[in-house]
């Protein structure tokens, strides 16, 4: 099934429309709302497009190599580099840590060192069943900086910070004006005013590795 950027755009503005009380933050800022497309627009490869509620293209990966990978790049609409992901190798295969580096756009300063580190949970090791990933500034750090909690495989994921509060979530988008079933493949990523959406698909691309 072919779906255009502009019909998938649409779908974010339906859902938006459904759920007001996230359209502002406690704060009055805005949020960012956009439509995630488990698809590379490239033929050949395997990725992710994601678009925003104009339909333009904001993030995208292109990957030739499918299934568990080594390193993930997430690029902007143009095809710049925003964060460059990749896996430490361990021995035991449980322990799936992720470093992230910065990239040529974006927020964050090219050090040449990674930004943060995301560790899958391992539920047998941690107390929080609901804990999908911990995401750390340093890998030194003993406290996380953020938690993922929920369902990848159900795409309702909420992104916590150290306070509490949801600073970014997904959630599955069911259907375009109510009769197309987009399954699992298009999804919708929310992200709170002061959080980085490029960061946010990032997590994304990480949690796909970790869970699919």
């Amino acid at each position: 099934m072919f779906l255009s950027l502009k019909s998938l755009s649409r779908s974010v503005h339906d859902d938006h429309q459904e759920h007001p009380e996230l359209s502002e933050t406690e704060g009055g800022g805005l949020c960012t709302s956009l439509t995630v497309w488990r698809k590379s627009l490239i033929v050949s490869c395997k990725g992710f497009t994601v678009i925003d509620s104009n339909g333009h293209l904001v993030y995208r990966v292109d990957s030739y190599l499918g299934g568990r990978t080594k390193e993930l790049i997430l690029m902007d609409g143009s095809g710049k580099t925003i964060f460059t992901m990749r896996r430490r190798c361990k021995n035991l295969r449980l322990v799936d840590t992720w470093l992230v580096y910065a990239g040529e756009v974006g927020e964050f300063c090219t050090s040449g060192q990674p930004i943060l580190y995301v560790k899958k949970s391992i539920n047998i090791l941690h107390a929080e069943p609901n804990v999908l990933a911990y995401v750390y500034r340093r890998s030194t750090d003993k406290r996380y900086a953020y938690t993922i909690e929920g369902s990848y495989s159900q795409r309702s994921c909420k992104v916590v910070d150290e306070t509490k509060r949801v600073v970014a979530e997904i959630r599955p988008k069911d259907a375009l004006n109510g009769c197309i079933s987009f399954g699992l493949e298009v999804f919708v990523m929310i992200v709170q005013a002061g959080f980085d959406p490029g960061f946010a698909m990032g997590l994304v691309l990480l949690l796909d590795q970790m869970f699919s």
